[in-house]
């Protein structure tokens, strides 16, 4: 794994009436101030690449649909590694992503996927950085 990447599981409680899907606690690993929570939509097999964050670091948990995320370490310690995650309700975990690491999102849902990030600090334009999907060489066609 790329250093600072957690991959948490997270509980489903089923009842009759409907699932409570746990996400986050103050005492979980990867929390480590808020800042923010949203969610994003992703179009059914879309792929959003590249981002980083300079500072912030990103909590992602996927309760609907099925998301590929993939992740990139150019930083010295991991120069040039990769690393790939599914998140679904199948896989129901939450990934705590370091800044400096950059992220692409593929939607493998025939449906709209959501995207939950409880991010450590309020958005800032100016700490992202993007690169457009071919600066990185990355075959999203393989699964």
């Amino acid at each position: 794994m790329i250093h600072g990447v957690l991959l948490t599981r997270l509980s489903v409680i089923k009842s009759d009436v409907g699932s409570v899907l746990h996400t986050m606690k103050n005492n979980d690993p990867g929390f480590l101030s808020f800042g923010e929570a949203y969610f994003s939509e992703i179009n059914s097999m879309a792929i959003n690449a590249w981002k980083r964050h300079r500072e912030m670091t990103l909590n992602l948990v996927v309760p609907i649909g099925e998301i590929r995320i993939v992740l990139f370490d150019d930083r010295n310690t991991n120069q040039g590694k990769f690393q790939e995650i599914i998140l679904s309700r199948k896989n129901y975990c939450r990934l705590t992503i370091p800044p400096m690491v950059w992220v692409g999102i593929q939607n493998l849902s025939k449906s709209t996927s959501i995207i939950l990030n409880i991010a450590n600090m309020p958005h800032n334009i100016n700490e992202l950085e993007r690169k457009f999907i071919q600066e990185i060489k990355f075959n999203w066609n393989n699964q």
